[in-house]
């Protein structure tokens, strides 16, 4: 067997990394359609339905809402129950009346027809990650 340097040892593992990098990244190119309903914020819908096991619900689903720095929702009405995650950023939400900040890993729900309206007053992406609870 021959010897390997450092040299060799550190050209051979980055190599490995960037190959799983591309390869990942190239993962991340389908299963979803992103729309802009409002001006910086994204809407990423994934393809992804599935069937779900708590009682009243038929199916589950996941989309991203990504808010660049100085965007804002418009508050329209729920239309169905949710799970809403912080999963980079910090948000402020109005639900409601009420007024909370939304920082990473927190988590809330809503429910149908619940008003909310979400802003981001930061510097940085906020990404609120929901999982919708369909009827």
């Amino acid at each position: 067997m021959n010897k390997i340097d450092r040299r060799s040892a550190l050209g051979i593992g980055l190599t490995a990394a960037s190959a799983a990098m591309m390869k990942s990244a190239a993962a991340q190119t389908t299963g979803y359609k992103d729309s802009t309903p409002w001006p910086g914020v994204v809407v990423r819908a994934y393809d992804s339905e599935t069937p779900s096991l708590i009682p009243g619900f038929k199916t589950v689903s996941m989309r991203d809402v990504i808010m660049q720095p100085g965007s804002k929702t418009m508050g329209p009405p729920m239309m169905n129950p949710m799970v809403c995650h912080i999963t980079e950023g910090e948000l402020r939400i109005e639900q409601e009346g009420k007024t909370f900040a939304a920082k990473k890993n927190f988590v809330w729900t809503c429910n149908k027809d619940t008003k909310e309206q979400a802003y981001n007053d930061g510097n940085v992406v906020g990404i609120m990650r929901i999982t919708d609870l369909n009827v």
